[in-house]
Parts: structure tokens; C-alpha cells; sequence
């Protein structure tokens, strides 16, 4: 049955490290292993949580000043696959596995457009990325666990053992929200900015 098993890969990618040095130190704890990028590998290792690069994962470097990290097939692929044996099948094949925990939370977009960055510093602060995992998550929550907002953090680890459908549909729905209010505040910037 899609969903019944427990949490064993977790990808984490947070611009606001709120609580998650914390989360990683108790999922790993819980022998989940951790895949992360950039910044909060770096703020995990500092704090001595074993973790694992993407660019480990999907075997490509990290390129464009960090444009480019997590687009790639085994991290799609290991979000997005169903409890099929022909998903499992394709991912084996590229050399991934199953995320089974998405934790990204975005660059921040607002707050950089409400301190009066150069309009490039603005630009550069629109996620990618990130909203492509979140939505791959959210969209495959019969299986996988998105979490957008910190404070969700002890919840998600309330259900590592028991894996809990009834949350990972109300968290996707947050995600879907969460994202949804980020392209509208870039919509509403670039209307500003074009007059």
C-alpha cells in the first residue's frame, strides 16, 4: 500500500536554518539518512550531523554559483516515484533511491524585495529549485512528506515510525499554498517594476 513505509531518506534545503540543525540531529537518530545542499550541508556538518551532499546523490557538481543543484532525475525521480515496481525499476536504472521527507523552505524573496535590494539581488532570490521539489512532493504525498514551515518540524517526527497520511495530505496542502503565495509575490513585484 503507497505510503506505508517508514521514513529513510530525508532531502533537506532551507534558507530559514530555524530548527534544523535540530530536526537532522533527531532524524538521524532515527537512522534516517540526510541529503542536503549548499548552505544547510554546510550549517549540518558544523553542527557534526552526517549528511550528504546532492551533488553526492545526483553525481553532478553543484554549477552556476548554486543556480543549478537539485534538477536532476535522481532527485525528481527519487520525490516523485510511486510504490510501483516499474518506478522503483526506472529509478534503480539512473542510480537513485526514494526521498520519502522533503524539507525546503525558499530564498527570501519578499524579504529581499521589502529591504530595497538592486533589482538583480531581487532576481536572484526567486527560487527555482525549490518550489520544483516542493510541488513534486506535494503532488506525490501518498508517499512523501513535505515540509515548507519549521514549526511543522515536531509533528514530522511524531510520525518518522508510524507514517501518517492524513498529515502529509494536510502538510501538501500547505506546500501548495506556501508556493502559490511565493509566485504571487514575484508576480506582483515584476507588475510593479514594468509599470
Amino acid at each position: 500500500m503507497m505510503g506505508m513505509g517508514r521514513i529513510a531518506r530525508a532531502l533537506v534545503s532551507v534558507s530559514d536554518k530555524k530548527g534544523v540543525v535540530e530536526l537532522c540531529q533527531a532524524l538521524v537518530a532515527r537512522s534516517v539518512s540526510v541529503v542536503s545542499t549548499g548552505g544547510t550541508a554546510k550549517a549540518l556538518r558544523d553542527a557534526g550531523v552526517p549528511v550528504m551532499d546532492v551533488s553526492e546523490l545526483t553525481g553532478s557538481p553543484e554549477i552556476m554559483d548554486g543556480r543549478v543543484k537539485t534538477l536532476h532525475p535522481r532527485v525528481h525521480g527519487g520525490i516523485l516515484m510511486r510504490d510501483l515496481d516499474s518506478d522503483r525499476a526506472d529509478l534503480s536504472r539512473i542510480g537513485g533511491s526514494p526521498i520519502d521527507l522533503v524539507v525546503v523552505n525558499l530564498y527570501p524573496f519578499e524579504a529581499t524585495v521589502a529591504r530595497n535590494a538592486p533589482h538583480d539581488e531581487i532576481i536572484e532570490n526567486i527560487d527555482i529549485g525549490g518550489p520544483c521539489m516542493i510541488r513534486a512532493s506535494a503532488k506525490n504525498h501518498g508517499r512523501v512528506t513535505v515540509v515548507v514551515d519549521p514549526r511543522d518540524y515536531d509533528r514530522v517526527l511524531a510520525s518518522i515510525d508510524k507514517p501518517d497520511g492524513k498529515l502529509r495530505a494536510e502538510l501538501a496542502l500547505k506546500a501548495f499554498a506556501h508556493t502559490a503565495a511565493y509566485d504571487k509575490a514575484i508576480t506582483e513585484y515584476l507588475q510593479k517594476v514594468q509599470g
